[in-house]
Parts: structure tokens; sequence; C-alpha cells
């Protein structure tokens, strides 16, 4: 009897119960988990990147198409402007975020000194770091795409209206990706980028224009 109840006891101890449930659960927590924020700092220099190149090249190509109609003189002045832009870019991300990278690695140096921190916890903060070289190639690579953009729109337009019309028409579409692919990568809310990355080239084209017109027509 009492090996008849060890039995039972162990049978009772094994029993497996199925689960029927939705196998897409733990995938969906997985993405649902994931830390956009990881992605913060390549993101950051990207976005930023393409859509200064964008934004710029296109608000140049628009101030020197007020006061000239020459084809010549709105590629060269872009192109002019795509090289300089993306080495101002590249070394201005690059030294920003060395400097990020100094005060990190001079402050995980205190906190070890502070709190004698494990093998593990250093190589869990160096994951963390900025890198230097990646933002910098980002940012140049991002500009000099974004820059290309209004440059082959009005390459093969020879009529002055018509490609002004067209560099203000592309950028608008590609404003809009820019600031939907950057939302999307980024988790925010697709509307509110598209709205702000939108407002603010055309903007900035409006103003360089205006501007540029009125220095124009004024003689200097």
């Amino acid at each position: 009897m009492a090996g008849f109840e060890s039995h039972h006891q162990q049978s009772l101890n094994h029993v497996e119960i199925p689960i029927h449930g939705n196998h897409s659960l733990p995938q969906e927590g997985k993405a649902e988990d994931f830390d956009y924020s990881k992605r913060g700092q390549w993101l950051r220099a990207a976005t930023l990147g393409a859509n200064d190149g964008l934004v710029s090249i296109a608000s140049l190509m628009m101030g020197v198409g007020a006061v000239k109609e020459d084809i010549t003189a709105m590629i060269l002045a872009g192109f002019a402007g795509l090289v300089a832009g993306a080495c101002s870019m590249a070394i201005g991300e690059f030294v920003s975020v060395y400097t990020q990278l100094d005060i990190e690695v001079a402050q995980m140096k205190r906190d070890k000194r502070r709190k004698d921190n494990t093998a593990n916890e250093e190589i869990t903060e160096s994951e963390k770091l900025p890198n230097p070289f990646q933002a910098a190639m980002a940012s140049a690579l991002s500009f000099a795409v974004g820059a290309m953009i209004p440059l082959l729109a009005a390459a093969f337009i020879g009529e002055h209206k018509v490609r002004l019309g067209v560099v203000v028409a592309v950028s608008t579409l590609a404003l809009l990706a820019f600031g939907g692919l950057g939302a999307k990568l980024g988790g925010t809310p697709v509307g509110q980028s598209c709205a702000r990355v939108l407002v603010g080239g055309w903007m900035a084209m409006a103003i360089t224009f205006g501007l540029t017109r009125l220095i124009g027509a004024a003689g200097l």
C-alpha cells in the first residue's frame, strides 16, 4: 500500500499540463520590450546628416536660383556645398562624440575607484559607450545622400522656373521620407516627425530664396 501511494505521488509530481497559447506572444513581447535608445547615437547622426544635407543643398540651390538662371552655377554651388557640408558634419560629429566618450570614460573610472565595480559591470558599461568614428561616418554619408537628391533633381532640367519647382517638390517628398524613416526606426509618432521635418525644410528654403532675391534685387 505504501509502495502504491509512493508511486502515485511520483506520478503526480511528473504530470505535464500542455498549455495551448499563441506562440507569437514571446516575439511580440520582445518587440515591445526593444530598447530604441540603443539606436539613438547612430540614428541621431544619420537622421541629422540626411536632413541637413537635403535642406542645406536645396536651400543653397534655391538661393542661387533666385538670382541666377544658369544651371551650371546652381549645380556647382550645390556640389561645393555637398563636399563642404559632409566634411563639416563628419568633423563636428567626431569631435562632439569623442568629447562625450572622454566624459563617460572618466566617469566610469571614478565609479570604479569609488564602488570597485566587477568585471561584468565594466563590460556592460563599455558596450554602451558612443563610437566617434561610427557617428562621423554616418553623418558624412547621410549628408551626402541627402544632398544628392536636389542635385540630381535639378541636373537635367534646363528651364529655370521648372527647375526650381522640381527642387522644391523632390525635396518635399524626400523630407517626408526621411521623417517617416526616422520615426519608424526610433519608435516615435510618424505624423509628428514628418510634419516637423517638412515645415523646417520649407522654412529654410523660403528664407534663403527670399533673402537672396532681396539682396540680388538691391544690387549688393
